[in-house]
């Protein structure tokens, strides 16, 4: 697919472009139908932009933040995204339905989250990993290889297996946000700008996609 591309000069503008741009586009999701649904992924990149977010006028009693990916870990473990995203949002009126991880059948538990899932997402977040995965879609999983559910888990990645939508619930998105920084993505961003369908990320789909990189990943 193809991606607009935007480049800023370091993390913290990166963090201040993606919060102008999800408060936009949240505004204007909210106008329209009165709600607002996103879907992040994991990852430090998102953290700086919440907290702008934080600190902004923003409709969150009209939003729902649905999780892109998780790791299967303790609740309030640090390798948790849940954990960095329930930090980053104390205190404000906003729902968030997080991925059951800790349940006894994980499997049955993303097909469960996947009943959960609307029709269509206003935006869903995404990382780009040096080795071109994104959400928990890493290269060489049979998850990558799934059509038929919108929820997988993977096999163990960097010590944990993890929930994580499929290309399908990524394609259910009417705008993708990509944030990409540091100077270790600038090959995988090179690939997913032109196309290389070798990593994962260049096989999402999805009705637009902007992606915001800081200058060390251009």
């Amino acid at each position: 697919m193809r991606h607009d591309l935007e480049v800023c000069a370091d993390a913290s503008d990166l963090a201040s472009l993606g919060a102008a741009f999800v408060a936009r586009l949240a505004s204007e999701s909210v106008t329209d139908r009165g709600a607002f649904t996103m879907a992040v992924s994991g990852g430090h990149t998102p953290w700086a932009m919440f907290a702008e977010l934080a600190a902004a006028s923003f409709a969150w009693e009209a939003t729902t933040i649905f999780q892109v990916d998780e790791r299967v870990a303790p609740d309030g473990d640090h390798d948790r995204n849940l954990t960095h995203l329930r930090a980053c949002l104390e205190g404000l009126p906003v729902r968030v339905v997080a991925m059951r991880v800790n349940d006894a059948d994980v499997e049955m538990a993303a097909a469960h989250y996947a009943t959960q899932l609307p029709e269509r997402f206003d935006l869903v977040h995404l990382g780009l990993g040096p080795d071109g995965h994104t959400a928990s879609l890493v290269p060489g999983d049979a998850v990558l290889d799934v059509e038929d559910r919108l929820v997988a888990v993977t096999e163990p990645y960097q010590g944990h297996r993890r929930m994580t939508f499929t290309f399908p619930a990524i394609a259910r998105a009417d705008q993708l946000l990509w944030l990409v920084s540091g100077a270790d993505k600038r090959a995988a961003l090179q690939r997913l700008v032109d196309g290389d369908v070798s990593i994962p990320a260049a096989r999402v789909n999805a009705r637009a996609s902007l992606v915001i990189a800081d200058a060390a990943a251009r």
